[in-house]
């Protein structure tokens, strides 16, 4: 701008940059864009604050459905939407792209993996992730389902097995190409068991020519007493028979020893199985360990009735990584109808925090539990009701599809269903990727493939 100076001389002054102004709004920083996550930005759609929403992907994660992909019924796309699509109509709300290493509880600043994001209140939604009990290095041989890449990796192996059993020759080698172990007997295995059954009986049947499909071993192991632990005896008994109806071996009361490229070593044998799936446990994110709470049972937590953490105030913890409890004390369970209940009651404290008003307790509302078996079957807890069969099974799919976040999902997931049911195929059995070692070596299914082409040439 001109600066006129005493005489008639005038000089030119270097005009200062233009800054942004200043967000008076508190800024309310939201980590991970899953059910709580997002339940949580919905709810602070008309409060006076500015929303940051931060996730490693771009992407919302119907997890409910993700064993789906795992087991070719869904493609990713049916399952998964863009964030800030979801978001965009909502002004208030920026998504940002970003992983989290931790966060700055004396700087009130989240710490990215290239940058900060200070905050005025954080609500934290990061979920959980596979707990293999001490042993991680069984993560290499058995993957867990809680993201969308350990999906297609589960989706890889086991229609990869079935294509390596076609060119071998060797029966034993043939025999553990065709084992399928699922560790783990709450709903994802159960669910993850029953739709390989259906794969090697149903979907299968009548494609391969050196072998039967049909003749492949699917083997269910729980550590505990019984299947679907917290269901009612009936329906854990229903689960149990439709799963052997559908040829599943179900150990109950049987524990893992060791999972080695291979076998699983359970306490009376060893089994020779390539396909080992992981679904017996999981832990909160790693995340949690930067809140300065201790951590309960789980990695879970723990927080006041109002989901605040007792030392900190302005921080919330929604969704699988809360430790809540419901009205008479037990534990509530990671579903997503917990996630979506808690990740919206934390936004809404939020908001009654900035309005000066004092934040609600969570009372959690039981919707129920269901656990499909297949198509046409499944167990249901609604209320005082206890369904399984198809009435059960229809039940489960309607509520699912009215969950899925849009309208095209919905159609889609529709149609799929509809063909798979009338046709019993799963249209998205496509082995997809690469598989790959951090330190360039060759995977075991790399060098089953070169093995199993040696021997036949």
């Amino acid at each position: 701008m001109l600066s006129r100076e005493p005489g008639p001389q005038l000089h030119l002054v270097d005009a200062p940059e233009p800054q942004a102004p200043v967000d008076p709004r508190p800024h309310v920083v939201i980590l991970g864009g899953g059910f709580a996550g997002l339940s949580a930005a919905k709810a602070l759609r008309k409060a006076p604050v500015r929303v940051t929403l931060i996730d490693k992907r771009n992407f919302h994660l119907f997890q409910p459905l993700l064993y789906q992909v795992a087991t070719a019924s869904l493609s990713p796309a049916e399952v998964a939407y863009p964030i800030r699509a979801i978001l965009r109509r909502q002004r208030n709300v920026t998504v940002l792209l970003g992983e989290v290493t931790g966060i700055d509880l004396d700087r009130w600043e989240v710490v990215l993996k290239d940058g900060r994001v200070p905050y005025d209140y954080l609500i934290v939604t990061t979920g959980t992730q596979s707990s293999y009990f001490g042993h991680d290095d069984w993560s290499q041989v058995a993957p867990g389902l809680k993201s969308m890449e350990e999906a297609l990796t589960i989706r890889r192996k086991v229609f990869r097995a079935f294509e390596l059993a076609e060119r071998e020759t060797d029966p034993d080698r043939r025999r553990a190409l065709l084992t399928f172990v699922v560790v783990g007997g709450g709903a994802t295995g159960v669910e993850l068991a029953g739709a390989l059954a259906e794969i090697s009986r149903q979907t299968l049947r009548d494609e391969f020519r050196t072998f039967d499909p049909a003749d492949a071993r699917i083997l269910l192991v729980e550590g505990g007493p019984t299947l679907l632990r917290g269901y009612p005896e009936r329906l854990t008994t229903a689960a149990r028979r439709s799963l052997e109806k559908l040829g599943v071996e179900v150990r109950t009361g049987t524990r893992v020893q060791d999972i080695a490229p291979g076998r699983v070593r359970l306490p009376d044998e060893t089994i020779a199985a390539e396909t080992v799936l992981w679904a017996a446990g999981v832990t909160g994110h790693e995340l949690g360990n930067d809140l300065g709470a201790s951590h309960s049972r789980g990695g879970r937590v723990p927080v006041l009735d109002t989901l605040q953490l007792a030392a900190h105030r302005n921080i919330f913890v929604a969704g699988d990584l809360a430790a809540s409890v419901g009205k008479n004390g037990e534990d509530l369970p990671g579903v997503a109808q917990v996630a979506m209940q808690g990740g919206k009651l934390a936004g809404k404290n939020v908001a009654r925090l900035v309005k000066g008003k004092a934040p609600k307790p969570f009372h959690y509302f039981d919707k129920g539990n269901m656990a499909t078996i297949g198509w046409n079957r499944a167990v249901a807890q609604i209320g005082p009701l206890q369904l399984s069969g198809f009435v059960a099974w229809a039940i489960w799919a309607l509520i699912h599809i009215a969950y899925l976040i849009t309208y095209r999902s919905r159609a889609a997931v529709m149609l799929q269903w509809a063909w798979a049911w009338i046709t019993r195929n799963r249209a998205a059995r496509l082995i997809t990727g690469v598989p790959s070692t951090t330190d360039g070596t060759r995977t075991r299914e790399e060098l089953a493939d070169i093995d199993t082409e040696a021997r036949a040439a």
